[in-house]
């Protein structure tokens, strides 16, 4: 009998699929929203709808930020604002460590446990706020057994389409 995939590794695994959407030259990052174990959001960092994408037009870069990329995280809690989704007691899965002010409107948003992939650039306040708002952090390692499987699965799977 084959072994089901963790929770984690599923939902990271998404927030990667996600990530392979970023419009950024920088740095490609996903994030799912998940509330009783069931994605309410997805976001990767790109432009504003309608407006010139990074690896089209460039970064608009100042003091070392791109200024067009609104990040995975924040699409992703925008995205339940716009369809009237609550995020309060949702956990967020993003491939990177947010940044402190992705990490301010998370905590704003109610979501109560941030897991991660990749460090980048911790900010030691963020860190700080997220303990005194007691919101649990775990990085998570993605298991080579269930992306080999995943990738074992589609290639077997490649017969006669579904009908």
């Amino acid at each position: 009998m084959q072994k089901r995939i963790p929770w984690n590794q599923y939902f990271m695994l998404q927030a990667v699929l996600l990530s392979l959407r970023s419009t950024c030259n920088r740095l490609a990052v996903g994030a799912i929203l998940v509330r009783d174990q069931r994605m309410i959001a997805g976001g990767y960092n790109g432009s504003v709808s309608g407006d010139k994408h990074c690896i089209d037009d460039g970064c608009y870069m100042v003091d070392g930020h791109c200024l067009r990329t609104i990040h995975a995280e924040m699409n992703a809690v925008l995205q339940c604002a716009k369809f009237g989704i609550p995020t309060d007691g949702a956990e967020i899965y993003a491939t990177d460590f947010p940044c402190l002010q992705c990490t301010k409107m998370l905590l704003q948003a109610g979501v109560k446990k941030i897991y991660y992939l990749r460090n980048y650039h911790n900010d030691p306040y963020a860190l700080e706020l997220l303990k005194l708002k007691n919101v649990a952090v775990e990085q998570v390692k993605l298991d080579k057994e269930y992306i080999d499987a995943a990738l074992i699965k589609q290639l077997v799977d490649k017969g006669e389409p579904h009908k």
